[in-house]
């Protein structure tokens, strides 16, 4: 196979992963808090299952990316498949508080495996057919565009099936199932189902080199080892430790959204459903706005001078965004309604042009050896911040107070990248991280597609 159709190919199979691994996360958006208060639980009480979901990923995210760098990303991503597949239908079915919160325990694992196997075969594999100069941005941009889209599918599907199901057919689908299935539950066994193909597509179209076996005491030993060196990326490199302060930063803003987001349009529209409706709609052109900013990344890098530069402009147009949120809170009105989706429009438009340019900035600082694992601190840095910022937002009075959190966040994230850095080498050191991992694991090889 030649090398640019290895390119494509390659490049083909990122985009369907980051569709597929997206679509059933776009399909809970709209209805999964609303479903968890016809169960019954209150504002706080979904507030703490989203911790304990976040909290389990925070946890999980930096063995989770050692694992993938000592085991593979193919089985990483399967494994992150099947637990997804178990949490959902948990949360779809379940009508007891603590099958609830095992759900999203579950599910946060399932986002700790997720984070980072798919873009770390793609850039191991583009590298390992140009070279380690290939020019990354546009496939990175590309495949965060198509998670978009399926976040913007799904979102849309998620709050409309229910709203199709919430009549008398809906009321049927309650009864023969003894509340067990309800219209809001709908969307989320379909997510269960895509989960099924996601294992099958990833076992299948992702190739890796071949590995020596590894037993338990290996991966105990490989692990540990490249997650201490993840660990000490942020202390090393200044741009590392502002992609990471960053992270967290679009994670207090996203959490904070998430969580306020669907009581305001079941409040707007006064019926749960009709309100998922609203929200699907918002969500589904907020991932549109997202795709659109990762497709103008390369743009915006080119017209700002810089990745960094781009990455302050981008997150300096999300925090307006959200800050427009912030002050239309208690109005009403066409106009405020206007200047609030243009805020939501604007927030999910910078992050959506942020994350292509931070991912680029990221794989140039680190080997292949810990690319996985990177990435998982760049999760946990949102994760852990996204927790924080839920609980605060729970907690606060209604009103702007709880969306202005998120835009502060979000506007001191875009001020890091506004201060001159020094110069530093193209990749973070990681010889002690290679030497352990390959010494647990054997090498760590390149991929190639079939």
């Amino acid at each position: 196979m030649s090398a640019p159709t290895a390119l494509r190919t390659a490049r083909r199979r990122y985009l369907t992963v980051s569709f597929l691994c997206w679509l059933p996360v776009g399909l809970t958006i709209a209805p999964l808090v609303l479903l968890l208060g016809e169960r019954g639980i209150t504002l706080a009480g979904v507030a703490g299952l989203v911790a304990a979901y976040s909290l389990t990923a925070a946890a999980l995210e930096l063995p989770t990316g050692g694992l993938s760098d000592v085991l593979g990303r193919r089985p990483v991503l399967a494994a992150a498949g099947l637990l997804s597949l178990v949490a959902l239908t948990l949360q779809a079915l379940g009508t007891a508080v603590w099958l609830l919160a095992l759900g999203a325990v579950l599910k946060g694992a399932a986002r700790a495996l997720f984070s980072g196997p798919a873009e770390s075969w793609y850039v191991d594999t583009v590298q390992a057919i140009s070279g380690p100069d290939a020019e990354l941005r546009t496939g990175l941009a590309r495949g965060s565009s198509a998670a978009s889209a399926a976040l913007a599918l799904g979102t849309l599907l998620g709050g409309v099936l229910p709203w199709l199901l919430g009549s008398r057919f809906g009321l049927d689908l309650g009864a023969a199932t003894a509340g067990l299935v309800l219209p809001l539950s709908v969307p989320l066994l379909l997510g269960a189902a895509v989960e099924i193909a996601v294992v099958g597509y990833v076992l299948t179209a992702l190739p890796e080199p071949a590995r020596p076996p590894v037993t338990v005491r290996d991966v105990l030993r490989g692990v540990p080892a490249t997650v201490l060196d993840g660990l000490r990326l942020g202390g090393r490199d200044v741009l590392l430790r502002r992609v990471l302060l960053s992270a967290g930063a679009a994670g207090a803003a996203l959490a904070a959204v998430e969580l306020l987001a669907p009581g305001r349009s079941a409040a707007l529209t006064g019926r749960p459903e009709s309100g998922a409706v609203l929200l699907a709609g918002l969500a589904c052109a907020g991932f549109v706005c997202s795709g659109v900013g990762s497709q103008l990344a390369p743009t915006v890098a080119r017209l700002a001078g810089s990745g960094e530069r781009a990455v302050l402009a981008s997150l300096g147009t999300g925090a307006v965004g959200l800050l427009l949120l912030a002050i239309t809170v208690p109005y009403a009105g066409p106009a405020a309604l206007l200047l609030a989706a243009t805020g939501y429009g604007l927030l999910y438009l910078g992050l959506g042009a942020a994350g292509p340019n931070e991912s680029d900035l990221l794989h140039r600082r680190v080997t292949e050896a810990g690319r996985a694992t990177a990435l998982s601190v760049q999760s946990l840095a949102l994760q852990l911040t996204g927790a924080a910022a839920g609980l605060t937002a729970g907690a606060l009075p209604a009103g702007p107070l709880p969306w202005l959190l998120g835009g502060a966040a979000l506007l001191a994230g875009a001020l890091l990248w506004s201060g001159r850095r020094k110069p530093a080498p193209t990749t973070v050191p990681t010889a002690q991280l290679s030497r352990r991992s390959r010494t647990s694991a054997g090498p760590a090889g390149r991929s190639r597609p079939s």
